[in-house]
């Protein structure tokens, strides 16, 4: 479509933008702005809260690259080099590299590296949708999702659709990796979220992990490997120094907060936890040393998966948590993202948009 209707009131779209040679949607209304990398694995690379001037997703140290003009060095590290941060749908395969079957997976493999289609579904001042859809390669999968805004409403919903296009069972890791960072994150940040089961990750993995390996316990309090208590709710600053992760499941339900109480505004995630059963956080406070960060990285990942552990598809198949998509099987989730105004955190956070603001 050459001519959109361009309107500077209300909700707008437009898939008539580039960035960095990758075709770009701008989704909009009067709170919130999303920018969507399409050829880029259709990541959304911003989610900004307006009245703030807030962009809470986190990037990384070089950013976005042109994947048609950039040539990574190694065919193990494509996926890292071209990590913008953000937030990228990760399918079918999670965390680190694997084989399965006879296909060779790399890390977080595969729609988020590849370009997707786009269609724009409804374009008026009261609401904005897209279609964004992908096939993958080596596996057999068509996945779609649709993003909407609404007129007054802060709140991003994503419908999405998994089909297993073959004659053949195949597993999957169906995740959203949503990484938050500086300025919106600080010490002063808080995680709100229900009652559930903190797994740290089985083994030590960086030498500046500082929670205790394989320690199952109730949110939010785990421990240091040296036996102290530590509370997972509350975000540490940079010189804390750590690098690690926890899986966190058995949640009645599937919400979290991120609130930085100085600054009173805060991303909330609502996600089915019948389909997503593991929450992934990965805590990067500036301990990341050595390749790829080099100590340059203060961030936090709050990610709803599937399955678990990041070890990737075969390791996950093996523990019973890799999800089977039958053959020609479609499954559907769910998910709403909200920017909110709060200086105390959060007490729920529900799939149809509404924020429970603790007083």
């Amino acid at each position: 479509m050459h001519y959109q209707d361009e309107r500077n009131f209300g909700c707008r779209i437009s898939d008539s933008w580039t960035f960095r040679g990758h075709k770009t949607v701008i989704m909009e209304n009067e709170q919130i702005r999303v920018v969507v990398l399409v050829d880029k694995g259709a990541d959304i690379y911003q989610f900004v809260h307006k009245n703030s001037d807030t962009d809470f997703l986190w990037r990384s140290p070089w950013g976005v690259r042109s994947t048609s003009s950039f040539l990574p060095t190694t065919g193990n590290e494509v996926w890292m080099d071209t990590y913008e941060g953000g937030w990228q749908t990760v399918l079918p395969g999670g965390g680190s590299p694997s084989v399965y079957g006879d296909a060779d997976m790399g890390l977080h493999a595969e729609v988020n590296t590849i370009p997707w289609d786009c269609v724009i579904l409804e374009d008026t001042p009261n609401r904005v949708k897209a279609k964004f859809s992908v096939r993958t390669y080596r596996t057999p999968f068509f996945f779609e999702k649709i993003l909407t805004l609404e007129l007054g409403r802060p709140v991003l919903t994503l419908d999405q659709r998994l089909t297993n296009e073959s004659e053949e069972d195949v597993h999957c890791v169906w995740g959203e990796h949503i990484a938050l960072g500086a300025p919106f994150l600080s010490d002063k940040c808080i995680i709100d979220l229900p009652q559930g089961k903190i797994i740290n990750h089985p083994d030590s993995f960086h030498e500046n992990n500082k929670l205790q390996a394989g320690l199952e316990s109730e949110w939010p309090f785990t421990k240091l490997s040296d036996g102290a208590v530590y509370d997972l709710s509350k975000i540490p600053g940079k010189n804390f120094c750590s690098y690690d992760i926890s899986y966190i499941t058995n949640m009645a339900e599937g919400w979290y907060g991120v609130t930085n109480t100085e600054v009173g505004v805060g991303f909330a995630l609502a996600y089915p936890v019948s389909h997503y059963k593991y929450l992934w956080y990965w805590q990067s406070f500036g301990g990341a040393s050595g390749y790829p960060w080099y100590g340059r990285t203060y961030n936090v990942g709050l990610e709803p998966f599937t399955s678990y552990t990041n070890e990737g598809l075969v390791k996950a198949v093996e523990n019973g948590s890799a999800l089977l998509v039958r053959a020609g099987q479609s499954i559907e989730s769910q998910l709403s993202a909200a920017a909110y105004e709060s200086f105390n955190g959060i007490e729920g956070f529900s799939l149809d948009g509404d924020v429970r603001v603790k007083s």
